[in-house]
């Protein structure tokens, strides 16, 4: 009883003591503490009204980058990943999820339109008042119409350059079609897993404030994802087209019909739904709540 005395009476004393005078200087340097959830969402709503007002041909050249930079993850990934040779399974998909999250990374730190993450943050900001439905279909629609439009010349641009060789061909086709076969209802139900992770990993990297907290946010969701082996529409953008390109036996109409479309449909389920319709009702105007 007197070492459990102790040790509350110790514990105690640490809690009341004051942030030491380092740490107060690395908060300050990194921009403070994580925010609170609240003004978290409210920011992410303020984003999504910043995104829906860009006009559409910026919009649309916005949104290609996002759709390269996805792509520079994903053929990172698979260069390497493809290279390790005789390796145990588990090896492979830790360092596959290790190096993808580089796409998610550029997409933040280059503020380009991503369309998964904008079902999200445009969402958001339908919900609380700042946009109308034109304009979240709008830039929806130009936004996946971009991510798509990068990824695809993205894809002929590894074509043109050689790079689709050897083990890299090898694992991009086994991708493809891995990707392409599996039932609608599955292929959504991984689509909106996939998307959870991937706005939440946008919700915290849009709350921090210097570089390592956002980069930080993104790693650890976005890897997260890729190594459970869920489903992300503008990564599928490019890895299917690059697998078709290296000889695996998908057409573009399985590529279109049991990926692109349910894995959409999934996503911006997560985005709108499961991410941006709970935290309205949790801090905003969908459960009565002020942003203030």
């Amino acid at each position: 009883m007197r070492c459990l005395a102790l040790f509350c009476f110790l514990g105690a004393a640490a809690s009341i003591q004051p942030t030491p005078p380092a740490l107060r200087s690395a908060l300050r340097l990194r921009g403070g503490t994580f925010p609170a959830p609240k003004p978290g969402y409210h920011a992410l709503a303020a984003k999504g009204k910043a995104q829906s007002s860009q006009a559409a041909l910026p919009n649309l050249l916005s949104a290609a980058h996002a759709g390269a930079y996805v792509a520079f993850g994903g053929i990172l990934a698979i260069t390497v990943a493809s290279a390790l040779g005789d390796v145990a399974p588990g090896v492979q998909k830790l360092v596959f999820g290790a190096l993808f999250p580089l796409a998610l990374m550029l997409v933040i730190c280059t503020g380009s339109q991503l369309f998964t993450g904008n079902t999200a943050s445009v969402a958001a900001a339908f919900y609380e008042g700042l946009i109308d439905l034109n304009q979240l279909i709008r830039n929806w629609s130009v936004t996946w119409a971009g991510n798509m439009l990068g990824s695809l010349l993205f894809c002929e641009m590894i074509k043109y350059s050689g790079l689709l060789t050897g083990t890299t061909a090898k694992m991009a086709a086994g991708i493809a079609v891995a990707k392409t076969k599996g039932a609608f209802g599955p292929t959504v139900m991984k689509a909106i897993l996939a998307n959870w992770l991937v706005c939440i990993a946008a919700f915290m990297s849009g709350s921090e404030t210097d570089l390592s907290g956002k980069l930080l946010g993104a790693w650890f969701p976005i890897s997260a994802f890729v190594m459970i082996g869920l489903e992300h529409s503008v990564a599928n953008f490019f890895l299917v087209p690059l697998g078709i390109a290296a000889g695996a036996d998908v057409s573009w109409v399985d590529a279109i019909m049991k990926n692109f479309l349910p894995v959409t449909l999934g996503n911006a389920i997560a985005g709108a739904i499961v991410v941006s319709a709970s935290n309205s009702y949790f801090h905003g105007a969908l459960g009565g709540h002020d942003k203030d």
